[in-house]
């Protein structure tokens, strides 16, 4: 088996070396693709450190494109046979990567979501999030006939064929509703797992915002129509 693990980066210096740290832990990734989308805290330091070590490999966006511009530029550089998406803010615990990548290698799915909503601890704060996401869930099941619990986690695994066989133009955070819709509308098998999460607040540096909330109900809408 061999993994590469895509870690999308904006401004996660106090967080980025130990989620580094806890994915080798796991000894599954067969490389580590740190991609930074233009920090200016000081991440950058980060990254050369651990790329000097020989613990990562790292790709720079010159400015500041989204989150969905960096996963695809992971997408494009990786050459595992799995993918997996890690965030660099520590809200997904790396000890649950086994967990999604069960289901791929039974062969019995495409892709793995790390639902937040399957009964798995998780950190008891965000009530308003907490709504967005069964709402934007919910237009998804509606959308396109699935029973997904959490459409919008950010802990996806994938057969790296499947996702690299699939057009995709998402820069911001509506790169989640466009990777599902366009893998459900494909037929493809999508599979979810429990996961902890320990969700940041907004003081200690979360970026999904509203406007991502309602970027996502247009992505989920024009997919259904559109390819």
């Amino acid at each position: 088996m061999s993994l590469s693990v895509i870690v999308p980066v904006f401004n996660e210096k106090a967080t980025l070396a130990e989620t580094v740290r806890r994915v080798r832990a796991t000894g599954l990734a067969s490389e580590i693709l740190v991609v930074d989308d233009g920090s200016t805290d000081g991440t950058r330091s980060v990254i050369a450190d651990l790329e000097a070590r020989g613990e990562i490999r790292a790709i720079y966006h010159p400015k500041n494109q989204g989150k969905g511009a960096a996963v695809r530029t992971g997408i494009r550089a990786a050459t595992g046979e799995y993918l997996l998406i890690q965030d660099a803010d520590l809200e997904y615990n790396p000890q649950d990567i086994p967990h999604l990548l069960r289901p791929i290698q039974d062969g019995v799915a495409d892709a793995v979501y790390g639902s937040r909503f399957l009964g798995a601890p998780r950190r008891v704060t965000m009530f308003w999030h907490l709504l967005a996401n069964r709402l934007l869930t919910l237009a998804t099941n509606l959308l396109f006939n699935s029973i997904l619990s959490d459409m919008e986690t950010g802990y996806k695994a994938f057969r790296a064929g499947i996702v690299r066989a699939i057009p995709l133009r998402a820069n911001r955070f509506d790169f989640e509703p466009e990777i599902t819709a366009k893998l459900l509308k494909r037929g493809a098998r999508v599979f979810e797992v429990p996961i902890t999460f320990n969700p940041r607040e907004y003081s200690e540096g979360k970026k999904i915002g509203l406007a991502d909330a309602v970027a996502a109900v247009w992505a989920l809408i024009k997919y259904r129509i559109v390819d």
